[in-house]
């Protein structure tokens, strides 16, 4: 695992506005608090080993069969797994820049890398360009290897069209990764789910660990999954101030931004650092965003930012601003 994942909010004691998330963070999750105040009986046994309340849930949402759905504790966790489980493969292609989590799995059970690896690894929309595939896309690239992993985890982050989960199970080599976290604005809760056709997820669920889902979470889930809502209100207003910032920031001298569909979007810096930049802003102005220096193909120019309330962005560009003119 590597230091320096978005949000390293725990480093600092006085950030006011957080950039670092790729998570929503407008969400009032009032409702949740209380529901899960009045179940923490539930931390007096031992929950269901699989979650397969939750699987079901999520099963009939999707469309597919609860043996097509397994529920992990969170997306990485589903990385791990099926790096373990397929470590037999030998080789994998990652397509980068991207999480670097896929990376480090491959490392750890002794993946060799090629670009015409068995596993490839693919995050749709892309952390952190925030650049999307189309399915007719993912499609052709799952033709090219044994299997796929589609990183989903930001699905609910765009307007654009991907792969669902009816369509992927459809595919005898192609697996889907969900983040409850990001769906529902709820990183702490640990919460996520893979989707795969029944024999792929069987085997993967002869690598898990029993009790995976603690009881909490596991009443989180099957509590939010009932309500049918995910954590943006109005995604597409969201995405146009995301639009806006990124157009802002580009018009100060130095600052160049790319391209995104999603929420986040990747900048670069002229003049310095942008492990430079995020003490400044941190330090002088309580705002947090992300050195992106340590995603693999990246320079030490590269940060990335995600979109939060007008007044908030407002005030980034004002700071950056005050960087770059000082």
């Amino acid at each position: 695992m590597i230091e320096g994942h978005g949000d390293d909010l725990y480093r600092y004691d006085h950030i006011k506005m957080n950039f670092s998330s790729n998570i929503y963070n407008g969400t009032d999750l009032t409702a949740l608090q209380t529901y899960l105040s009045s179940r923490m009986d539930v931390v007096r046994s031992y929950p269901e080993p699989s979650a397969a309340s939750l699987e079901r849930l999520i099963a009939g949402e999707c469309g597919i069969s609860a043996e097509e759905v397994l529920v992990t504790s969170g997306a990485v966790d589903a990385i791990y797994l099926i790096a373990q489980a397929y470590r037999h493969e030998g080789t994998c292609r990652i397509v980068r820049p991207t999480f670097r989590e896929y990376e480090d799995a491959c490392r750890v059970f002794g993946y060799q890398e090629s670009e015409d690896g068995a596993l490839c690894w693919l995050c749709n929309p892309n952390n952190p360009t925030g650049s999307v595939m189309s399915p007719s896309e993912v499609m052709a690239l799952a033709a090219r290897h044994r299997l796929l992993i589609v990183d989903q985890s930001y699905e609910d982050y765009t307007q654009a069209p991907l792969l669902t989960p009816a369509e992927a199970v459809q595919c005898d080599n192609i697996i889907v990764l969900h983040s409850m976290t990001k769906r529902y604005a709820v990183p702490g809760l640990r919460l996520g789910y893979i989707t795969a056709p029944a024999a792929i997820i069987a085997r993967l669920r002869e690598q898990y660990r029993p009790w995976a889902i603690n009881a909490l979470s596991l009443e989180a889930g099957k509590w939010l999954v009932g309500r049918g809502q995910t954590a943006i209100p109005d995604l597409p207003s969201y995405l146009s101030e995301t639009q806006r910032l990124r157009q802002t920031l580009g018009g100060i001298e130095g600052i160049d931004t790319m391209e995104t569909s999603t929420n986040f979007f990747l900048c670069t810096i002229q003049g310095a650092k942008a492990s430079e930049l995020k003490e400044y802003l941190a330090c002088e102005h309580g705002i947090l965003i992300r050195d992106a220096s340590n995603f693999t193909g990246l320079t030490p120019h590269h940060f990335r930012i995600a979109t939060q309330s007008p007044t908030e962005n407002d005030a980034l560009v004002a700071a950056i601003g005050f960087f770059q003119y000082n």
